[in-house]
């Protein structure tokens, strides 16, 4: 049995109590007054050369012919200021409410790539991974509470907050936007509520009926929990692939409600895929460190290792497909999407690329690196990192436009959810032994050599 050490433990909560100190000092200090935000303009605007002051100078000394244009002209600026500050304010209100969601759903995601993981190691009677279920069951115990703080952040941002997240949400801009009113169906707030809880009903479901089927078949004498999870598991990952391509429209996609894509859900499946992957790595390396999971071999790091390189590539292979046709097309709803990201987050949209295959590749491709703790360690680490900023990319420019920063709201909240996640993760951990005993392939997979 697994003992969760006191000194991870008060790490864990060390982690939440810094991260929600952090995000309250977010949410206290994004409320600006328009005065403010004025004055922020006014001092950015002069720190680049001060063109229209000059412009202005220009105007003003053109003669008394034009007096009466020039003081429409003025009035007219001044309208169009105030509405420019009014959305940098609005831009500034969104940044730790998006903050807070990117963090929440990178951990959920986690866990719910790994539920998949887990599914299709059933579905498919894998004889090399029992021996690392128990690890895989611990990391879903996250799911649930974790879908439903990403559900909560999404409904409050609506709700408690100022539409901070989901325009769509607002009916201001839905009654002059004719795009989104004919999406309305669908981009309605009791209709997404509804197939949120849907979807995260279905994945917990199946979660505690597997998890209680393998708990059984450690003490049954014969196959028939092993069976009920199989056939819920094949019926599970068709389940799957709907509800986690409609997840990814609601609640990543739909952000920017103007703009789509056909390979948007797979694209989101390969991110929190090799997400969860890593994660379940970097926890075996951390538990054989503590002298657990002895019947673990340098052959199922290689194995686990081995899916993050494929997925590293698999991830790479869609966002280079969804790139690539977005571009040559060029139909301008379309590539507006990347046209923000090149102008605006062009250092973290090139930079997630680098992390998320240029790094792994580099690192993986040798087979004898996957057997290295360290080694994997440290490229799980980056990968990790670089899905972190491929979901900060996803969010952020629909949100907070060029207003972004990593900052206190965005570390304090992955230090919240960080938290939250070992936590949780690790408590689930103590709940059964970390050997499946009565799997079919239990042996199998304790002898497995590569």
């Amino acid at each position: 049995m697994y003992t969760f050490s006191n000194k991870l433990r008060t790490f864990s909560f060390a982690l939440i109590i810094l991260g929600l100190l952090g995000v309250g000092y977010g949410f206290m200090t994004s409320h600006k007054s328009l005065e403010e935000v004025k004055t922020m303009i006014a001092e950015e605007a002069s720190a680049h050369g001060g063109d229209h002051a000059e412009a202005t100078s220009h105007e003003m000394v053109a003669g008394t012919s034009g007096e009466q244009s020039h003081v429409e002209s003025v009035a007219e600026e001044a309208h169009n200021g105030d509405e420019h500050a009014e959305h940098v304010q609005h831009q500034i209100a969104n940044r730790p409410w998006s903050a807070l969601y990117v963090a929440a759903f990178f951990f959920m995601m986690i866990s719910l790539g790994i539920l998949a993981f887990y599914a299709i190691q059933i579905a498919s009677q894998a004889g090399w991974s029992p021996v690392l279920f128990r690890v895989m069951e611990g990391m879903t115990a996250y799911l649930l509470p974790g879908a439903l703080i990403v559900l909560g952040i999404a409904m409050a941002s609506g709700t408690l907050g100022h539409y901070n997240l989901f325009i769509w949400m607002d009916p201001e801009v839905v009654a002059h936007d004719k795009l989104i009113q004919g999406k309305t169906s669908w981009l309605n707030l009791p209709w997404f509520a509804i197939r949120g809880l849907i979807y995260i009903a279905g994945w917990s479901l199946y979660r505690y009926f597997s998890r209680k089927f393998s708990i059984a078949q450690d003490t049954a004498e014969d196959n028939v929990n092993f069976k009920k999870a199989f056939r819920i598991s094949a019926a599970f990952l068709v389940f799957f692939i709907y509800t986690e391509s409609m997840m990814s429209w609601d609640w990543i996609m739909s952000v920017d409600p103007h703009w789509f894509s056909t390979l948007f859900g797979w694209y989101v499946f390969a991110s929190m895929f090799v997400s969860g992957i890593t994660v379940l790595s970097l926890i075996i390396i951390y538990l054989k460190s503590r002298n657990y999971l002895e019947f673990v071999n340098e052959n199922h790091l290689h194995d686990v290792a081995k899916f993050m390189f494929a997925f590293s590539i698999f991830w790479t292979y869609l966002w280079f497909s969804q790139f690539m046709l977005i571009w040559y097309s060029n139909i301008p709803e379309e590539v507006t999407y990347f046209v923000t990201r090149f102008g605006d987050y062009k250092l973290p949209f090139l930079g997630m690329v680098v992390m998320n295959f240029v790094f792994p590749i580099l690192m993986l491709m040798n087979a004898d690196f996957k057997r290295v703790p360290w080694f994997v360690v440290m490229t799980g680490l980056v990968i990790l990192a670089g899905h972190y900023v491929d979901i900060f990319n996803m969010i952020m420019p629909a949100t907070v436009g060029d207003r972004w920063f990593i900052g206190i709201p965005e570390i304090s909240s992955l230090l919240l959810f960080a938290g939250l996640f070992i936590l949780v993760v690790f408590t689930a951990l103590t709940k059964a032994p970390l050997l499946v005993k009565g799997y079919p392939f239990r042996k199998e997979s304790e002898n497995f050599h590569y």
